[in-house]
């Protein structure tokens, strides 16, 4: 690539434009720092001696992004820096409408190891014009412009996500793709059939982990959950029977085996019902690999044919178990 034979001045000067536009934008110390400004190159597909005017706007993951910047720059970042390129850099980008997130796939899951990022149309134009006479006066316009464009790419994104109807009526919205799907068909099938009238406490989504959280609720039952826990994707309270109903959404990991029943039963130790275990699909075809590590006690529930539940032994059929 160009950039390997660029010398240290110029890449030095390419980083340096990439955190003055950075900061032009009003991004704080933290998110135009070099980290920062090297991510931002690499989304422009800029290496150290090329104009500004040819910036583009690849899609590009985080992964891509640590391997142009160390292709055209020089500089090796370790895998484990990815998760500070994505919370640190572009995360913020994202929110403040510089970069497009999944446009190829908007349902794709916020946490898919597939997704991409693009520099929205807008922020490119003012941006292939800095170091020229035009750039004031392009910044000003974008700058002014942001906030419609940013409403515009959170009436995108909210297209997108999954309406869940609760059973109180209430609805909320699950970011899409991924097992999401699946959690709505539990609020919406599982529950009613098997737990009618029962109130749904906590529902987790990939883009906030407490989507959902009835916290005062739990703690009437006797459970104070920590941010740090690791909740079951929906909890369900049975009031008829005052059973907690927890309730995993597979669809590439995460059945109740006896490891998960166990962490379960600790994290639910205090409560004052009775811990029904439930791990659910959405057929039987993705079932079939978690069989051999589903716990015994435990249930399944399969949404295509969702009347139906597959009990694992035991004396009761759909039931908590003391201890």
């Amino acid at each position: 690539m160009a950039g390997k034979s660029a010398g240290p001045a110029a890449r030095k000067q390419k980083l340096s434009g990439a955190i003055e536009i950075l900061k032009a934008l009003g991004f704080g110390p933290r998110q135009s720092n070099e980290v920062a400004g090297y991510t931002f190159l690499a989304l422009l597909d800029l290496s150290p001696d090329s104009p500004w005017s040819a910036a583009s706007n690849p899609l590009r993951g985080v992964t891509p992004i640590i391997t142009f910047i160390r292709k055209s720059y020089g500089v090796r970042y370790a895998p484990n820096t990815r998760e500070a390129i994505r919370d640190e850099a572009v995360k913020y980008f994202a929110e403040a409408g510089l970069l497009l997130r999944n446009p190829d796939d908007p349902k794709r899951p916020t946490n898919s190891g597939k997704t991409v990022y693009q520099v929205e149309p807008t922020a490119l134009a003012a941006i292939r014009t800095f170091g020229s006479t035009k750039w004031q006066a392009q910044l000003n316009e974008y700058l002014a412009a942001r906030d419609k464009i940013r409403r515009s790419i959170d009436r995108e994104r909210n297209l997108a996500r999954i309406p869940v109807k609760l059973p109180s009526g209430d609805v909320v919205t699950l970011s899409p793709g991924g097992q999401n799907p699946l959690i709505k068909r539990i609020v919406e099938e599982f529950c009613p059939r098997f737990a009618p009238g029962a109130t749904v406490v906590y529902i987790g989504d990939a883009e906030g982990k407490f989507l959902h959280f009835e916290a005062a609720y739990l703690k009437g039952l006797g459970v104070v959950i920590a941010p740090s826990a690791k909740m079951p994707d929906v909890v369900v309270h049975d009031t008829k029977r005052n059973w907690l109903l927890l309730v995993e959404a597979v669809t590439s990991a995460g059945a109740v085996d006896l490891k998960r029943k166990n962490e379960l039963r600790d994290l639910f130790k205090g409560c004052d019902t009775g811990l029904v275990f439930v791990t659910a699909f959405e057929d039987r075809r993705s079932m079939k690999n978690f069989l051999p590590q589903i716990s015994w006690e435990t249930e399944v529930w399969v949404a295509e044919a969702p009347d139906h539940l597959i009990h694992f032994n035991g004396e009761r059929f759909l039931g908590p178990y003391p201890g």
